[in-house]
């Protein structure tokens, strides 16, 4: 019993040193940048139309949301995470946006922990609310109950399995072995009720790991490429001595995330696509739309308003959403869907 208490504090205490590295976010931030800037939406100065017809309103595996935005898996793990969580479903109810929690695997193993219980759901009844587990832990011998049970635990619509196996190739107490992976995912896919969707964690999909996935039936994918938060960085500030060199040389690692989203729809053009890594703003989000994706995602950049409060999280979506809403508007867009015809031009370098 001990070394399993042990275990269960060494990793509430390895998800508290994440959240404090990324809110330093210097530490953590990618060296590579995520390709918005390299790109720039037509400007339309007649746009014929009113700024209150705008329709943000999305379809995301079935489900309706208000605006086309995820708010992303963050953590699992402290005590902090309890307020975050709360923060956050709250605001994704008030607000009609979708919202993955962070990772569970601490509380299947430790019998629920951090606010990732049906009190989600209470708060978010009407969100699209999606679980959250590591692909690493099916190779380990996760299968579909206890996908199932981070799926009842939190009454959610679906499972997200992020896919992390540089942060784990540099975490001290990372999962090494992923031969397997695609097989453990296939299966999953395979016995479970609700829909599966594959997430990198910042490094990015390429076009072939993200048909196999589909052809392995993930029903949506997250690119989650470089530009935001870069995980190898943030156990590189966790270990020490050669840990820390070794993550030091991955700084301008991965896929940039407008690359990584043009190869993956090129390769996939049919399955549901979420944009995420390095996303500053609405301004990005209508961006990574007209690129191809049905979602765009937050994670970083809401940690600190979801450490405060349900209407810190609110008011930055709220702005968020107000600035793809302008964004649509000065393009001439009327829906999501015209947005996806404007036209769009490479920036001046």
């Amino acid at each position: 019993m001990s070394n399993r208490n042990e275990e269960g504090a060494d990793a509430q205490k390895r998800k508290q040193d994440h959240i404090d590295i990324v809110l330093d976010g210097a530490r953590a931030r990618s060296r590579v940048p995520a390709g918005f800037d390299a790109v720039r939406l037509a400007h339309c100065a007649l746009p014929e139309i009113a700024l209150d017809e705008v329709d943000l309103c999305a379809t995301f595996l079935g489900r309706r949301l208000k605006a086309p935005v995820l708010i992303s898996s963050m953590t699992g793990g402290p005590a902090q995470s309890e307020r975050i969580n709360i923060h956050l479903a709250e605001a994704a109810q008030a607000l009609g946006l979708a919202l993955g929690v962070g990772s569970q695997r601490i509380a299947i193993e430790r019998q629920g922990a951090a606010g990732l219980t049906r009190d989600l759901r209470r708060r978010a009844p009407d969100a699209a609310l999606y679980a959250n587990l590591g692909v690493a832990q099916f190779v380990k011998g996760y299968g579909v109950d206890e996908a199932r049970r981070a799926v009842e635990m939190i009454g959610a619509d679906g499972l997200i399995l992020h896919l992390n196996p540089l942060q784990e190739a540099i975490q001290p107490e990372g999962d090494r072995d992923w031969r397997g992976a695609l097989k453990a995912i296939a299966a999953l896919t395979r016995a479970l009720a609700v829909p599966v969707i594959a997430k990198e964690v910042g490094f990015g999909l390429s076009g072939a790991v993200a048909r196999a996935l589909a052809d392995a039936g993930v029903a949506a994918l997250d690119v989650a490429g470089a530009g935001g938060t870069n995980w190898a960085l943030v156990e590189g500030e966790r270990g020490i001595g050669a840990s820390k060199r070794v993550a030091e040389a991955f700084a301008d690692w991965g896929i940039p995330t407008v690359a990584s989203l043009t190869a993956v729809r090129g390769a996939c053009p049919d399955i549901p696509l979420i944009a995420s890594g390095g996303v500053r703003h609405g301004v990005d989000m209508a961006k990574a739309i007209r690129l191809g994706a049905d979602l765009a995602a937050q994670a970083a950049g809401t940690l600190e308003a979801a450490l405060t409060s349900t209407e810190a999280v609110v008011d930055h979506f709220d702005i968020v959403i107000r600035q793809l809403k302008v964004a649509c508007f000065a393009t001439g867009a009327r829906d999501l869907a015209a947005l996806r015809h404007v036209p769009l031009e490479r920036a001046e370098p």
